[in-house]
């Protein structure tokens, strides 16, 4: 059963999503993965947002070009927080249209929102919301941030030489 929902508006936005695959995956968190367009199918968006607590989703990271509706529509929905991923695609205005639809939501429906295109960071938080309750997982977000550490000071030795 997957733990993490990961969503997009059209199969355009997978390129950037698959960050969110790639790292949810290596902190053995299961996901799915599905389209879900909030403009051309508004009953699988409406199917899905209202029932993804009952199929055992903890988290639902949900990616979105242009006019950007599908994580602001979802959490409406559905009671399990929602990070939405600023997606720049081919009809959106250099990006900026993607995260203020996304990051300005009304009181009441709270969106999580990275930065555009920051699927990987959307992964990451997931994996820090379930780790808050799993500590297997809670251990290898500790590991992973170590490694961070780990990769920048490696980075200031090589420069220093």
């Amino acid at each position: 059963m997957a733990q993490v929902s990961i969503i997009m508006g059209s199969k355009s936005d997978l390129p950037v999503m698959e960050e969110a695959i790639t790292i949810l995956k290596s902190f053995s968190i299961s996901v799915e993965v599905d389209i879900v367009s909030a403009h051309r199918t508004p009953e699988k968006m409406m199917d899905y947002g209202t029932f993804a607590h009952e199929r055992g989703i903890q988290v639902i990271i949900a990616g979105a070009g242009g006019a950007a509706h599908l994580p602001g529509m979802v959490a409406s929905l559905s009671p399990l927080p929602v990070i939405g991923v600023p997606i720049k695609s081919s009809n959106s205005i250099d990006g900026w249209d993607s995260v203020l639809s996304i990051l300005q939501m009304p009181g009441g429906v709270p969106v999580a929102t990275v930065a555009l295109n920051g699927a990987k960071n959307a992964g990451i938080l997931a994996a820090q919301i379930i780790g808050a309750q799993n500590q297997k997982v809670q251990q290898l977000i500790i590991e992973y941030k170590k490694s961070l550490k780990t990769q920048v000071l490696e980075s200031s030795k090589s420069l220093k030489k």
